[in-house]
């Protein structure tokens, strides 16, 4: 979790181009002994191998791995610009978040950040904000609202559909959704039957999520399978996108998708549509800002629509042509990304997708 004090908040800054703020947040990364004198040039390299804009008025920049050695602990420094910056030719950055990681943590605090930012409403506030609590507030997310959490429980050794539907509820209460009442709350309850060996069972709790659970092996209630079990944990009103999905992959016949390994990207996104290509990151470090623009460039090279999900993330399925949304999905080493895409050139553009990311996005094969 992002933590911000206010002495970490630059308000109203004024600086002729990027380079100077670039190397105002340095200073002030230097001051707080977070980083030694040296760490600026290795943010002005990242910038020359690619700019760190992201959108919404937001840039990120940081160190390239080169300069990992001159970091002693990780943070950041938020510099506002009023009047805006030209970061790269026609984006205009209002607010510059230096960052300084010691290692791959940097791809969380990223992740937090672009989840923040990418709302636009919030990025407008962090340009007008008048005070550091305002922008703290904006940026460690205690002013919005909760985003939808996904937890999976796979191959559990439950005998029945109620010990599979116990096993997703401890799921939920340990991830501190909810507490013992909604365990047995749920265990009073009947689950629904939605079809194709899937059911639901929903509960009001502290944290909106969904759990999906799977036994390992084949279960009846009744003379229903019980091949996975749906558990919606609601605070708010913000799991109704999910439930519009369901009612359309049911329509669909494709309910059964869910038992299987892009389960929370087809919750996600709805029925399968297009083609489909899952690929594993090999970049030592994740899809830092260099590589991820590389990911977004190539897709941007194609008419398809193309959607992307982290499988060892949120599930969550996102633009892969916005820089933000996948730099957003906190993108480690190893991780696999189930690609989608729909259009006329979609073979081609899984294609050239899979042999970028074979080639290391820029950063060569490893």
């Amino acid at each position: 979790m992002l933590k911000l004090a206010r002495e970490q908040i630059l308000l109203g800054q004024s600086v002729a181009t990027k380079s100077d703020a670039i190397a105002l947040l340095a200073g002030k990364l230097t001051e707080a002994g977070l980083v030694e004198a040296g760490y600026v040039d290795g943010m002005l390299a990242r910038e020359a191998q690619h700019a760190t804009y992201l959108g919404s008025g937001i840039a990120i920049p940081h160190g390239t791995t080169d300069t990992r050695h001159l970091v002693k602990n990780t943070g950041v420094m938020v510099a506002q610009f009023p009047n805006g910056i030209e970061w790269d030719e026609g984006q205009i950055a209002y607010v510059a978040i230096g960052i300084a990681a010691k290692s791959d943590e940097h791809l969380g605090i990223l992740r937090q950040l672009t989840h923040v930012l990418g709302d636009e409403q919030a990025a407008a506030q962090l340009k007008e904000a008048t005070d550091a609590d305002t922008i703290i507030n904006i940026l460690t997310g205690a002013t919005a609202a909760k985003e939808v959490q996904y937890l999976t429980l796979a191959d559990f050794p439950a005998d029945d559909r109620d010990q599979l539907l116990l096993g997703a509820a401890a799921r939920a209460k340990s991830a501190g959704w909810g507490d013992a009442a909604m365990v047995s709350a749920l265990l009073a309850s009947e689950p629904a039957y939605l079809g194709e060996g899937v059911w639901l069972a929903r509960a009001q709790a502290a944290q909106t999520g969904w759990v999906l659970a799977t036994p390992s092996s084949a279960l009846t209630a009744g003379e229903l399978p019980v091949s996975a079990m749906l558990l919606l944990c609601a605070a708010d009103s913000s799991h109704l996108p999910q439930l519009e999905n369901l009612a359309k992959l049911a329509a669909a016949g494709q309910l059964a998708t869910l038992a299987g390994n892009d389960a929370l990207a087809m919750l996600q996104a709805g029925p399968a549509s297009g083609l489909s290509e899952t690929f594993t990151i090999i970049n030592p470090h994740g899809l830092h800002a260099r590589p991820g623009a590389m990911l977004v460039k190539v897709a941007k090279g194609f008419e398809s629509d193309i959607r992307v999900a982290n499988l060892d993330g949120s599930g969550e399925a996102v633009s892969a042509k916005s820089l933000m949304k996948v730099i957003g999905l906190g993108v480690k080493c190893g991780h696999r990304l189930a690609f989608r895409a729909e259009g006329a050139d979609a073979e081609a553009a899984l294609k050239g997708i899979g042999e970028a990311i074979a080639a290391g996005l820029g950063e060569g094969a490893h």
